[in-house]
Order: structure tokens, then sequence, then C-alpha cells
């Protein structure tokens, strides 16, 4: 069943609108339960957990690991079909479902918040509610959700942040601390961070809808996921001479939203306690309010999720000035802490080099180099053409490959990085095309570096969306969409892996647009090494200032906080994640409840627990522990894990089975060689 709650909110007046004096209220306002301003419509949908659920659904264990559900009419999915299949999308994109991975027995719908396996599906009852943020443009509309399980206690309240990884949609944390959450019986507090699917494609002038469906752009008016900032002109103009090129949210905005994510966080949270004490508080005497029964005083809420919703949640607790949330429990962070040169890094005794470097850089400098390690003989134009620029040494494709390795070392990876960092190359691709245009807040017209995005066909030229594509569209995609295209191939457009550069006309994986890239981190031509001139100059100046405007300052004022991170993470390395982000607020903050648990053999993604046996444990059963003695610390006062290195066990094959021994649990006094200690602002990292 769904319903609409409408601006003040069920069984709320216009008093909490108003100033409430001229509503003749007989409470004072803070008692009183008001709808944040920046709220939009909030709907409703209830959900028996047998038909179906918040966590699955409907599908359960059983269906998430199973195959893609159908859709009655490809062309036209219904809400709840779309809800299906972005539910089982998301979930099945952060977690690894093998069952020998752990599926099922380690985490799972069919694990209880306790960690016992049970023998049922693990579907969840309950309400979920969904919103825009907005300033009332319609621009912004960043999706926030609260689900509330039908097991939660008013009496013993909590809420869980589920900001979504990557460029997500809202279901983007469902399988990371959004399940955790439900399990405990807390309400979890869910935004899109202002990224989100937001397909839009020119030629029909088509968008998504917050509930999935595909509208035109006039039509959905204020309620587009997203619609870039083009007049018709414009836009005929663009599919006119770039055909089948599309548009996404994340990159397209033009209003650098990672700047705002601990702000959306803390909007979701807000959102939380106001539908929480609509269902729970009691009517004012003048039946004109709800009074509010639940506030940070009686309520446990824990900042959480993984990688960029992890990132959220740390900066959420930095900007909390109302006092929302009451520790944090954060997965492989995207956190990029300020420039500071007033902590260090060691490991094994050996001072880390430039720790904390930005994404924009780090991703940029990968996005050269991993395509080399990453090709076979025969195919290495990747390889030979930065040879010749200057910027690789070997004689032979293998030597190649070994320097760029070591170059990658050299740069902050991990000797524990090298299996994983041909693996890499294409998501890095994406990172650093995407966030050029997020960070610059460009339009999908300006062609940053000469790159674009499109569906590809297998000669690598721009295709059209099908009609079915775009239908399912807000269920099927990852929130970056269709591939990344160079313009300036020689030849005429290509994806970027078939693209050759102008500067060689080598089949070079478009490599003069990726140094291009990199130029705008630095503010410096990559061969020559001087000062940009002209447009570039320009749009490296518009980059780097996004990119300090997402800057962490690593002040968590004294909220307790546990960071767990995969020691071989190849995306966000911990060196300039997790480790600098502890040695920053170790300067700022001197006597910090802030824990780091890093996890040898943990990467950024768990399915390569699957794909990698021999090399890689699941992450996510750590970010469950974490969360796990977060809660127990805020709820019970024991005590916070010291910061340690938890040492793992990887299997001989991925036909073994997973058990505790290969992920053993975080200590409670760990051994004095896996001790993670901070004396000052030194941090010591054991080998």
């Amino acid at each position: 069943m769904q319903t609409t709650i409408t601006r003040a909110g069920t069984g709320a007046s216009l008093c909490t609108l108003l100033a409430l004096a001229a509503c003749g209220s007989n409470h004072a306002p803070e008692e009183l339960n008001q709808m944040p301003g920046y709220l939009g419509t909030i709907t409703r949908a209830d959900y028996d957990g047998k038909t179906n659920d918040l966590l699955t659904a409907g599908l359960g264990k059983t269906g998430l690991a199973g195959a893609t559900p159908a859709y009655a009419n490809v062309e036209q999915p219904t809400p709840l079909e779309l809800r299906r299949n972005a539910i089982y999308a998301n979930y099945r994109a952060v977690l690894d479902i093998a069952a020998n991975s752990g599926y099922g027995t380690l985490y799972g719908p069919n694990v209880d918040a306790s960690g016992n396996v049970g023998t049922g599906e693990g579907l969840v009852a309950g309400s979920e509610y969904i919103a825009y943020a907005d300033d009332g443009t319609g621009k912004k509309n960043v999706t926030l959700m609260v689900q509330v399980p039908a097991s939660f206690d008013p009496d013993h309240a909590c809420i869980v942040t589920g900001t979504s990884s990557g460029s997500r949609g809202i279901y983007g944390a469902i399988g990371s601390s959004g399940e955790w959450g439900l399990k405990k019986g807390c309400a979890v507090a869910y935004a899109d961070k202002g990224s989100g699917t937001g397909l839009y494609v020119f030629e029909d002038d088509s968008v998504n809808l917050q509930n999935g469906l595909r509208a035109g752009r006039v039509a959905a008016g204020k309620n587009a996921l997203f619609a870039p900032d083009l007049s018709d002109a414009e836009r005929l103009a663009w599919a006119g001479s770039n055909p089948n090129r599309i548009a996404f949210k994340h990159a397209h905005s033009q209003q650098n939203p990672e700047k705002d994510w601990g702000k959306v966080t803390l909007q979701a949270v807000e959102m939380a306690y106001y539908v929480l004490n609509e269902r729970y508080g009691v009517l004012a005497r003048d039946g004109s309010a709800r009074v509010v029964r639940l506030t940070p005083k009686n309520t446990i809420t824990i900042a959480s999720s993984i990688s960029n919703g992890a990132g959220s949640a740390l900066l959420a607790a930095e900007q909390d000035s109302k006092g929302l949330i009451s520790g944090v429990a954060a997965s492989e962070p995207q956190i990029q802490p300020a420039a500071s040169s007033a902590y260090t890094v060691r490991q094994g005794g050996a001072v880390v080099a430039n720790p904390g470097r930005a994404l924009f850089d780090y991703a940029t400098y990968a996005a050269l180099y991993q395509p080399c390690i990453a090709s076979v003989a025969g195919n290495a134009g990747r390889c030979t053409a930065l040879v010749a620029k200057g910027l690789l040494n070997g004689a032979d494709l293998a030597a190649q490959q070994a320097d760029a390795k070591q170059r990658l070392r050299a740069y902050g990876w991990l000797v524990d990085s090298d299996p994983l960092q041909a693996a890499h190359a294409g998501t890095n691709i994406l990172v650093a095309v995407t966030y050029a245009y997020a960070y610059g807040k460009f339009s999908v017209a300006d062609k940053v570096c000469g790159f674009t995005f499109a569906q590809t066909d297998g000669g690598g030229n721009p295709i059209t969306f099908t009609s079915a594509q775009k239908a399912a569209s807000f269920a099927a995609q990852n929130g970056i969409l269709g591939n990344v295209v160079y313009e300036n191939s020689v030849g005429g457009a290509k994806v970027y892996t078939a693209g050759v550069s102008p500067s060689n006309s080598l089949a070079d994986q478009s490599l003069d647009g990726f140094l291009c890239l990199r130029s705008l981190a630095t503010g410096r031509d990559t061969v020559s090494g001087a000062n940009l001139q002209g447009t570039l100059a320009a749009q490296s100046v518009r980059v780097r200032a996004g990119m300090a405007e997402v800057a962490a300052s690593g002040k968590l004022n004294g909220k307790p906080a546990i960071i767990v991170h995969g020691r071989s993470d190849t995306l966000i390395p911990v060196n300039h994640a997790s480790r600098a982000y502890v040695g920053l607020n170790a300067a700022v903050e001197g006597n910090s409840q802030l824990r780091y648990i890093e996890v040898t053999n943990a990467n950024h993604f768990d399915s390569f627990s699957s794909a990698l046996p021999t090399l890689i444990v699941p992450l996510h059963v750590y970010l469950n522990r974490a969360l796990d003695a977060m809660y127990a610390h805020l709820h019970a006062k024991q005590a916070l894990p010291p910061s340690q290195v938890v040492r793992t066990v990887t299997r001989a094959d991925a036909s073994t089975l997973i058990t505790n021994v290969n992920v053993p649990v975080i200590a409670a006094t760990p051994a004095p060689g896996n001790v993670i200690g901070v004396t000052g602002t030194v941090v010591d990292i054991p080998n």
C-alpha cells in the first residue's frame, strides 16, 4: 500500500509550517514535530514482510542470489518492479552473493542481528518513506528515504544512515548499512547524495522520476531526478551534432554534489526524526501537530555506509552542529583529508610519502598507468605511447608493466594492490571522467578533454538506448551511465578503449584525453611540465576549486568512530584515505575517539573474494562487526576496540567455504604486532 504525506505531514496541521504563535499552540515551538522546509511531498509504502519487504523487495535470500527478476512488460515496468530490480542490482553490486564467500552463513538476509544463521528468507516488514530534498528549484532533488522496520521500538530507538556508495541511487546502501540497521530494528536513513541514476536522453528529452518511471522533461517539470541545464534549442543542437550521447546526474548536474554529501546525510537523519515522531509522537493538546518524542537524547544514531557513503558519514559527523549523530562506523571510505603537513604516517617504521592525495589526483594518475598494466601482447599501445612521451620506462611489455606498478607504488598504492591494478583500469577511467565534470561543474556540452558518455556497440561507436533500456534504467544502472567516449579519436568518436590519440596516431586507449585530465588535476602539462594556458588553465582552476570544496576537516568533535578499510584496496588506497584521515584527525583533534581497523587481503570490491579467492576476503564482514562494536559502545558503554591490523587468511580456491577462521574477529586486545598506534600526530601501521 502506498500513501502520500502532505506538506504538513500525516496528522499535522499547517501550524507546523507557519509561525506557531499565530496558530495558538499551547506548546513551545521546539516541542512540536515540524517538517524540514527542504522536504517535498513524502510518499509512504507499507510492506508486509511476506509478499514484499524493505530489505529484499520480496525476493528473499534465494531470490537475491538468483537470476535477474523479469518485468511483465519490459517496455513499461511498474514502480514496484523497478524498486524490486533496483534492490536486486544494488544488493548484489556491493556484496558477494556466492555461498562459499559467506553469503547465507556470515552475512545475508537470513543471518540475524546476532549472527545466527536462520533457514528463512530474511524478509523485513515495515514502512518506506521517500521524498526529495530541494531548494525549490527542482534542480537539486536529492532523494532521501527512511525505512522503518516493524521491529522498531521507540523506547529503544536507533537510526542508521545508509548514504549510497559510488554514484548509486537511493537503494545503493541496502546491502551494507541498510541490512544491518533493519535487522537491528533501527530506522535507516538513506540519501542518494545528489547522484543516483538520473539518465537523460537528448533525442526524446526524457528523464527519470523519483519512482523510477520515465517521463518527458517538460511533463516531469520539477519532479525530474535530473535534467541538464540546457534550453530546448541547445538540446536539439546537441542531439543533432552528437547523436546518442547521454547525460547523468553525478557528472552533469553542474553542482559538484560531493560538496553536500555530509549535509544531505544529516538531512536524511532529520527526515528520519520527522517521520518517526509523526508515527510515535502523541498529538498536541490542540490537535495541531505531533509532540516530539524521539530526539538525539533518547535515540542512538550511527552514521555508516561504504565507499562514497562512508565518506559521507564522516563528513556528516564533522558537520553535525545539532548533535544528531551519536557515532560513526564507516567502511572503505572515499574521504579526502584536507592537505596538511601536520601529521606523519608510517608503515613498519618507514615514512609514507605524501599521504592524503585527493581522489581526482590519484584517479587521474591511475588512469594513465593501469591500462598499461592490463595490456596484453599485441595490444599494448598505451604502454608504447607512455614510453614515447617519457612517462614510462622498459624495453619490453613486461618491463613496462613492472615500471607502471612501481610508479603507482611510489604514488601511494601498497604492494598489496599489485595483483589488482589491471582489474581497476576501467573503474578509474570512469572515476576520472565523471569527477572532472562534477568538480568543474561543467555542462555535458563542454566535452571536457574530449570525453562524453554513450552506450557503444562492438566497434566502439555510440548507439541509442532502446526503449526497454531507458524504461529499466532506474534499476539497471549504477549511477555512472554508458561508456566513456573519446570524441577526439583519429577517425571520429570511439569508446575510449578503441580511441586513437591525435598526438601519436597510436591505438593507445585515448591517452591524449587522459593526459589532459591529469593536467586538470595538477595545473601543468603532464608531458612537458609547463603551466597550462588558455581554456585548459581555466578548466583546471575550476576542477581544483571543486576538489577543495570536498576536503574533509578531520575534526569529528569527539564523536566515537570506527573506520575499517582493506589493505589491498586499489580504488581508494589506504594511504590517501583512511590512514591519512586518522593522521589529520590526530593533528586537529588530539584526544580522539577514532579507531582504525585495517584488514589484510580485503579490497574495495567484495565480489573479488569469489573471483580471486587466493588473494581476497570480503570486507563486508568487518563493516557488520564495526557496527556491532559501535552499537555496543553507545548502548551498553562497552569499550571501543583498539586500532589494529586484522590479519585474515585467504582460501585455496573458490570451492572452499569461507569461515571465521578466514575472517577473524576484531580483537579486544590485539597482539603487539597488530596494534596501530597514534602517538601525537604520528600514525604507526605495522607491516
